[in-house]
């Protein structure tokens, strides 16, 4: 088993690496401008943004394919909608409307609540508004019913418009208390024009996000030591980061991809990616010998930090671009412009970053200073004070090791290290390694599914007040559906009627009962004594009865020759989940012997429920099969390879289950990261796993001290970046942005616990393989 290190592709790229980093190293103003004119010039595409805005709910976060986007399809083909005949049991789509629900704190049904309902009315139907210099009355806008009338509230058509009506009608109606306020709205299109305004929501995060991190950065590159501190280094680092998000957003924008809403994150997650990345260079640079040239330092540097760099990267990258074959199109665009920006956070990482890191080597090699860059003593010369000590002193360096000293290393090496490694400790880290796979299983039986649409808008959106009040006084009942029948059918026969499955329909427990013209038009023919028992008969008293009653018109599809197609409703109770009742409807229509289909605008978005978690589970499973085959071609451990893949489905576990116990559901939004936590648990533990298997040392408690004092402090470091650069997110009113920060929370805050504590002691357990 000693034997199993394979290195076959693994020491040839690193050789390569060391020959870049060399190369790089002797020629830094080369590799430090090239990125600068790129970004530039790719940077432009920005200018394109506004023409690229794409943030249509319904083409962003519903499926690309879905059923119910067809069958909308055929019953708008078979069933047009009459302009001049408004039904919105009919509509096909959301239409065009508004919404008015009034509340009070007793019954409204009183005259005196009634009538300030009617002065509502009135004020709305005396509303009007200019375009193209010409003026527009409500009577000029209105969808209209019969003889021309506008479309009008039942409740007040039953009161003739008098609210003192209401004490000599017995409305059965109910009403409930209400603490919302009188008079809650919205309109067909609130959603869209409340989504659209998310974006600018967060441009105040984005400033403060990026000057807590390049503090947080600067600090964690800051040493007493004037000549060794890298205050410059992070702060490059944090530029390089943004170069790549410049680069790549303005790339994809010259090549025409949409951009939506949800990729406004992808800086934010891409910001801790690429400090990350700083930080195990840094780490790696400060291990080399400080008499070497700066471009021996950073051929070094490359040679232990890029292989381990470019696996995390890579993988990173894969794991999104996963993503780009998902149904949901807000899922493909997040993908692509995030997958495209960790490589060119890659790129900018290996040129952009060595090279200022080999001119910050020149600077330390010629012992200058890290602001003024002047020459000074490397000790206190005599006579000196202390703040001259202070200020203008440096240039020290380890003479046993040659090396720089560096104390987040050494407490990792000398502290944490050792005692991870005792036998009680790692059995302690084992009992809590099982309640948190339990904890995570347990919140996966519990995790919801789909994407509530009112999450779209912001939390102080005059919608949401709307929808809170549409949940408290109307959530009994739910939408009234559609079934239509695709065939020509004899509706005159008592019998037949029966194979439409009324009672399929009715035996469900969400369905509370079923309308249909062909009902009425029996109960017309019985009290009008007219025989429709045959077909003769039925077709020729027909045309009286919708003369009689014309909105069933458009239930039909029919001619001379006879009823080619129609439609009934059935109409739902809110007693199931979206998904229950949808997927219940459609398995009704297709056992039954006709040829049936269920329809209601609202299935448009309830199709997401349909395919998400099925769409979860392949893109991850598809992500963790390509992060394995990464992994197994670039670490040279087939064993630690499979250990990486434990702690990715392990952390995958652990987030889904827990974000479900936070209150997330598992939707587009939620989907998205959990393909980036893919590719941060691969960044935590691969670095450990890949210093372990590349230590040469023998017993595996030593090879796993040593791994944690090499690569602890950065993934500690890159980790705490990474959550400062999300935490403002939890501040956001936006329902889309506080899930990307708990979600990935949760993803650094178990993928850190993966790689620095449950990984190490592991691979103690089972260290199979050591280096040769």
């Amino acid at each position: 088993m000693a034997r199993c290190y394979t290195d076959c592709l693994e020491r040839p790229l690193r050789i390569f690496f060391c020959a870049l980093g060399r190369l790089i190293g002797s020629h830094p103003w080369w590799f430090l401008t090239a990125p600068l004119v790129l970004s530039a010039g790719l940077g432009s595409g920005f200018y394109l943004v506004k023409s690229r805005l794409s943030n249509d709910i319904e083409e962003q976060f519903t499926p690309v394919s879905g059923a119910a986007k067809t069958e909308r399809r055929y019953i708008q083909e078979t069933f047009p909608e009459d302009g001049s005949m408004a039904s919105s049991l009919r509509l096909s789509t959301a239409g065009t409307y508004g919404t008015f629900i009034a509340t009070h704190e007793t019954d409204i049904l009183t005259a005196e609540s009634l009538q300030e309902i009617l002065d509502l009315d009135v004020h709305v139907r005396n509303m009007s508004v200019e375009m193209d210099n010409q003026t527009f009355q409500y009577a000029d806008l209105c969808a209209q019913v019969a003889r021309g009338a506008c479309y009008s509230n039942d409740i007040l058509k039953i009161l003739n418009y008098n609210a003192r009506n209401v004490e000599l009608i017995n409305l059965t109606f109910p009403w409930y208390d209400g603490r919302f306020g009188r008079v809650s709205h919205t309109t067909s299109m609130s959603m869209q024009w409340e989504f659209e305004k998310t974006p600018a929501s967060i441009v105040q995060l984005f400033s403060i996000t990026y000057a807590i991190v390049i503090l947080f950065t600067v600090l964690c590159c800051w040493r007493m030591d004037n000549v060794r501190s890298k205050i410059w280094v992070g702060g490059v680092g944090v530029l390089s980061t943004g170069l790549a998000v410049l680069s790549s957003f303005g790339m994809l924008l010259f090549l025409g991809c949409p951009f939506v809403m949800t990729v406004a994150s992808c800086p934010f997650m891409i910001l801790g990616i690429g400090i990350d990345d700083m930080f195990i260079m840094v780490s790696c640079w400060q291990r080399t010998r400080v008499m070497d040239s700066p471009p021996d330092r950073l051929a070094s540097t490359y040679g232990k930090a890029a292989v381990s760099i470019t696996i995390t990267s890579l993988t990173d990258a894969l794991a999104f671009f996963t993503g780009c074959c998902s149904p949901l199109a807000s899922v493909r665009t997040f993908s692509l412009y995030a997958g495209a920006a960790v490589a060119f956070c890659y790129l900018y990482n290996i040129t952009f970053l060595g090279a200022f890191l080999a001119l910050n080597g020149q600077r330390e090699a010629e012992n200058r200073h890290w602001l003024i860059c002047s020459k000074i003593p490397e000790e206190l010369p005599p006579g000196g004070s202390g703040a001259f000590g202070v200020c203008c002193v440096g240039g020290s360096y380890d003479r046993a090791t040659g090396k720089e000293a560096d104390p987040v290393s050494r407490f990792f090496e000398k502290f944490y290290g050792p005692f991870v490694t005792q036998a009680w400790t790692k059995g302690l880290v084992s009992m809590v390694y099982v309640g948190y796979l339990a904890g995570g299983i347990y919140g996966c039986s519990t995790l919801e599914e789909g994407l509530d649409v009112s999450h779209l808008a912001l939390d102080d959106s005059y919608i949401i007040r709307y929808y809170n009040t549409q949940r408290q006084h109307f959530s009994e009942y739910g939408q009234n559906v559609m079934v239509a029948v695709k065939q020509p059918f004899p509706y005159w026969s008592q019998e037949a009627q029966k194979m439409l499955c009324f009672v399929d329909f009715e035996n469900l427990s969400y369905v509370n009962s079923t309308s249909a013209w062909f009902l009425s038009f029996k109960q017309y023919a019985n009290e009008s004594n007219l025989d429709v028992s045959s077909k003769e008969g039925f077709l020729s008293h027909l045309p009286s009865f919708l003369k009689l009653n014309p909105i069933f018109r458009q239930d039909l599809n029919y001619s001379v020759d006879g009823i080619h197609a129609s439609r009934f409703f059935v109409q739902t109770l809110n007693t199931a989940t979206k998904k229950q009742i949808l997927l219940g409807l459609r398995r009704a229509a297709e056992h039954c012997k006709v040829d049936l289909l269920v329809y209601h605008p609202a299935f448009i978005y309830y199709d997401q429920y349909a395919i998400i978690t099925d769409h979860a589970v392949e893109t991850v499973l598809v992500a963790v099969a390509v992060m394995l085959s990464v992994s197994l071609i670039l670490i040279p451990n087939p064993v630690c390879c499979l250990w990486v893949a434990f702690a990715v489905c392990s952390v995958l576990v652990g987030v889904a289950g827990f974000m479900a116990l936070w209150g997330v559901s598992l939707d587009s939004i939620s989907a998205i990261n959990l393909v980036i936590c893919v590719g941060f648990s691969v960044d935590f533990s691969t670095h450990v796993s890949y210093s372990f298997v590349c230590s040469a040392k023998r017993a595996p408690n030593d090879r796993a001290v040593e791994a944690l004092g090499q690569t602890g402090g950065p993934v500690l470091q890159g980790a705490s970046s990474t959550i400062l650069g999300v935490l403002v997110l939890s501040a956001s009113g936006s329902y889309i942005f506080r899930t990307f920060f708990k979600v990935m929370f949760l993803v650094i805050g178990f993928g850190l616990l993966h790689g620095l504590l449950f990984i190490p002691v592991f691979l103690t357990f089972f260290a199979a393989c050591r280096k040769l």
